[in-house]
């Protein structure tokens, strides 16, 4: 499995030790979070799980990332989305926070529009982190998740409408 990370000043082709990443998710404020390059969307990257490393094309590999974007005050919402090339299927999961928040919507660095009930607490997601590190790219069981599939459409932010 090839490992890849974009966190920060944690760039290139490893996965750090949770430890290492732990202070970015220590304050609930958000202050921590490393808000360089203009960007709060970072990610962890694995290619060629479940025996397919040595397959080159990207469709026919198992896949999976780990997306984690933070806010101040509300947390982190991380999408974890799966592509199993062997059977041409995709999951992808939304963290599940606040669902009564799923109309209350903020935008990210880059202007995209994200619903609020998706974050969960920064040391919510440091665990869900931690453990997707530690399990070599599983879906994290320390905090709960939503197939997109299963998110209602107030969860899919209209670029038009009021933010918070």
């Amino acid at each position: 499995m090839r490992k890849r990370i974009y966190f920060g000043d944690f760039i290139g082709p490893y996965w750090p030790e949770p430890r290492e990443l732990a202070p970015y998710f220590s304050d609930p404020s958000g202050e921590a979070w490393p808000h360089s390059r203009g960007n709060d969307e970072w990610g962890l990257y694995a290619e060629g799980l479940e025996g397919t490393e040595d397959i080159l094309e990207k469709r026919d590999r198992v896949d999976v990332v780990l997306v984690m974007t933070g806010y101040p005050n509300l947390g982190v919402r991380l999408l974890y989305v799966k592509w199993d090339g062997r059977t041409k299927q995709r999951e992808d999961y939304a963290s599940k926070g606040d669902l009564r928040r799923l109309g209350e919507v903020v935008d990210s660095m880059h202007g995209t529009p994200m619903s609020v009930g998706l974050f969960v607490p920064f040391a919510n997601a440091f665990e869900a982190v931690k453990e997707f590190i530690e399990t070599d790219g599983e879906l994290p069981k320390s905090i709960e998740w939503i197939a997109d599939r299963d998110l209602p459409p107030e969860a899919f932010p209209d670029p038009g409408k009021p933010r918070l």
